[in-house]
């Protein structure tokens, strides 16, 4: 376990940009002329966040434009910073805690607050249990959720009565709170969600517990107490299923025991310990970002092992053979402690075939259907205005009520530039005799409001989607997918556009519109 101490520093308008993944926007201004260029060279300090690559670049275009990969690397360095990201994942990920201590309480700050929260609960449909929960804990967990919906005057009364709040999903509501998980889900391959927790002054709202997610806590506002402990035992490392709550006796004695100031930072391991409480002289407002459920090596197998049974009793005589006709006579609990040459020839014979299902494990199908899964769990795209004016949700089509007609009728041409949306926008599966692009950019910011979504390409036309993922992020020219007939490579490219899948370098032109 340990600390960083992080200096002052200006950091609200590093964070924004960061936040608001700001693109270039194609076609604007270059830079005027005799302005002199900044110096891409100078190494940041340790304690600034870190930049995305600024909208005026000197030469411009969307070659220069990064990618959602780019974007989301500096999203996290910037969570973590001063940490260095390669020393994080090699020390700290999957291992141990790490408490970043700051003192730039603003660093955190454009993330969420309490008046957003105020302002959620008055105009917006939040529900008890579906999104929000009433809770406290006195030697016991208890929650107090009433049924329906959280009106503001409810809620606060639950509050002055010492309940703590949690929102369990912050980003379908809030728009900073969508963006970053939307923006870290291209760093970690993975689905990422969040929770707030507002808790009273002098009081705790949850038991001991370890989560089946890798946990970041950011203060927001306020402190909080907070002791940490290390998993009980190997079999609670890493867990795939978070924990029940536990009595204090239960836990051991904390490894980290820390008062949490608002831009300060906790990560906790899956299977962590841990427990907070509020002060008595201020409430606490933090919010927890999280990844990695079900994402290991188990739940990998878990998909690859059927698979591979299936192949090789196909393909490979040995798996249909008969048992032996004794083996219920040499085999089970009743005889595991015995000593028998039937035993030792049925165990050789297991571990034999056990070995030869590695040589028909289809690995890249099962990855596929991790990203199959994936496409379903994650947050939609977090576009800004700039990208959206190059997709199918800014361009293209309007309805033009002074003219009571439609204009900008626009058409990808064959020189037309593109690109994906997102690294994490498709996933190219192939499924029993033909290959569907499963796609994440129908999803709601509620977790499966929607259902799995795919467009079925073929064989045929599946390669101008696979050299779109694997050229990702550089543009492609549509009349450049490898593809024979350039009527298949407009196809393909109109039929991504048309589900926001891709964006184009620049606005498509109006060619029809009449002057």
């Amino acid at each position: 376990m340990e600390d960083f101490q992080l200096k002052n520093g200006n950091h609200e308008e590093e964070v924004d940009k960061i936040l608001k993944n700001v693109k270039i926007q194609v076609g604007e201004k270059k830079r005027k002329k005799g302005e002199p260029k900044q110096n891409s060279a100078n190494k940041k300090k340790k304690s600034q966040a870190p930049n995305l690559i600024p909208a005026d670049l000197d030469d411009g275009g969307a070659d220069d434009e990064p990618g959602s990969i780019e974007s989301g690397d500096n999203a996290f360095e910037w969570m973590i910073s001063p940490t260095d990201v390669s020393d994080f994942y090699k020390n700290y990920w999957e291992k141990k805690p790490l408490h970043i201590k700051r003192s730039d309480p603003a660093y955190y700050k454009t993330l969420f607050s309490t008046k957003a929260f105020d302002r959620i609960v008055r105009e917006q449909r939040v529900l008890y249990g579906k999104n929000l929960d009433v809770t406290s804990y006195d030697g016991k967990r208890e929650t107090h959720n009433p049924e329906g919906r959280v009106f503001p005057a409810v809620l606060w009364d639950f509050y002055n009565n010492g309940c703590s709040i949690r929102m369990l999903n912050p980003q379908t509501f809030h728009n900073g709170a969508w963006r970053l998980c939307s923006t870290l889900q291209d760093h970690f391959q993975n689905m990422v969600g969040a929770n707030v927790y507002l808790t009273p002054p002098g009081t705790q709202g949850f038991a001991p517990h370890f989560d089946d997610v890798e946990v970041f806590m950011l203060q927001l506002e306020g402190k909080k107490h907070w002791k940490i402990y290390n998993p009980r035992s190997k079999e609670e490392t890493l867990p795939r299923v978070s924990s029940a709550n536990f009595e204090q006796d239960e836990v051991g004695t904390p490894v980290l025991e820390v008062d949490l100031l608002p831009g300060d930072m906790i990560y906790m391991p899956r299977g962590t310990i841990h427990q907070g409480n509020c002060l008595s002289d201020e409430h606490s407002l933090h919010i927890t970002i999280s990844a990695y459920q079900l994402n290991s090596w188990t739940d990998l197998l878990e998909k690859l092992l059927p698979a591979a049974l299936a192949a090789a009793s196909q393909e490979d005589l040995q798996f249909r053979q008969g048992l032996p006709r004794d083996f219920l006579l040499n085999m089970g609990v009743a005889h595991e402690d015995k000593t028998s040459s039937a035993r030792e020839q049925f165990m050789e014979k297991v571990k034999k075939l056990m070995t030869k299902l590695i040589d028909y494990a289809p690995v890249d199908a099962a990855c596929d259907q991790m990203g199959k899964k994936l496409m379903a769990d994650v947050l939609p795209p977090a576009l800004e205005l700039s990208e959206k004016a190059r997709t199918v949700l800014g361009d293209g089509e309007k309805w033009n009520s002074s003219k009571n007609t439609v204009v900008n009728r626009v058409e990808i041409d064959p020189d037309t530039s593109i690109r994906l949306i997102r690294s994490t926008a498709v996933r190219l599966v192939s499924e029993e005799d033909t290959v569907l692009v499963y796609y994440s950019t129908e999803n709601t910011r509620e977790y499966h409001e929607v259902g799995e979504q795919s467009l079925e390409v073929g064989s045929d036309m599946a390669p101008a989607v696979e050299h779109l993922v694997t050229t990702y992020p550089a543009w492609v020219k549509v009349e450049d997918l490898p593809l024979e007939e350039l009527e298949d490579r407009m196809k393909v490219a109109g039929d991504l556009w048309e589900r926001g899948i891709l964006m184009t370098s620049d606005p498509l032109e109006a060619h029809y519109d009449d002057p």
